[in-house]
């Protein structure tokens, strides 16, 4: 599909509500599966809760199909602005059947909701607008979504090798969250930004991503990787 043409030759603000609407399919069709599989089959809610999170990292994958020229192609983050105002609803109200507290929480408490996954949402708009179609952004949001979704996953089931510097870690973890940043970075900056991609730089800023997230403390490490990310991508 060429850079400057649209679906069905549509004018370029329809073109875009209609990737949009593409983006929420594919967003809110995450946490009806989840809790399915969570309610029928038995899947932890903590592995329920990293599968949503690599999802919502990986709704980039769209970002190629947004076209700019006007001010629409910002509606790459309405998902993300609607899932903010949802979050603090559910954060507030929700019952403990709520699908996002079955699928989002560790614990079952609604008032999860207010912090890392809210974070991890306004995050994600941050990177859509100011750092839109942007190598820092894109990274951002890869190495958040893949890194720090696989790391709990593979070191709370296989992690024999444990360390503690703020919270307790392991060395399985990490290595989930770096291979999982680095690749991810790969694909998604070949994917939308091709003229960035430098393996070499991608794997620098996934060893760093990766000593964050091992220093950072819970619930604020969906703030403090992605500010490393972006820092390190303008400076490198």
């Amino acid at each position: 599909m060429p850079t400057d043409s649209t679906f069905f030759s549509l004018p370029l603000v329809w073109h875009n509500a209609l990737v949009t609407l593409l983006t929420f399919i594919y967003v809110f069709s995450v946490p009806p599966l989840m809790d399915w599989l969570v309610t029928n089959h038995g899947l932890p809610r903590d592995i329920s809760r990293k599968i949503t999170h690599i999802c919502a990292g990986s709704a980039i994958i769209f970002l190629p199909l947004f076209r700019e020229g006007d001010w629409s192609h910002y509606l790459n983050i309405t998902v993300f602005a609607v899932w903010t105002l949802l979050l603090i609803q559910k954060g507030l109200f929700a019952t403990a059947d709520d699908q996002a507290v079955k699928t989002m929480t560790r614990t079952g408490d609604k008032r999860e909701l207010l912090k890392g996954t809210l974070y991890f949402v306004v995050v994600a708009m941050i990177c859509g607008t100011v750092f839109y179609k942007q190598a820092s952004g894109v990274l951002a949001m890869a190495m958040l979504g893949w890194g720090d979704g696989l790391a709990p996953i593979v070191g709370t089931r296989y992690g024999k090798m444990r360390y503690k510097l703020v919270c307790d870690k392991s060395v399985e973890g990490s290595l989930a969250f770096l291979f999982g940043s680095f690749f991810a970075g790969l694909f998604f900056v070949r994917l939308i930004v091709p003229e960035a991609y430098d393996p070499a730089k991608i794997a620098i800023i996934a060893v760093a991503a990766t000593v964050i997230e091992g220093l950072s403390p819970k619930e604020v490490d969906n703030i403090l990787i992605p500010v490393g990310v972006i820092g390190l991508t303008m400076i490198l």
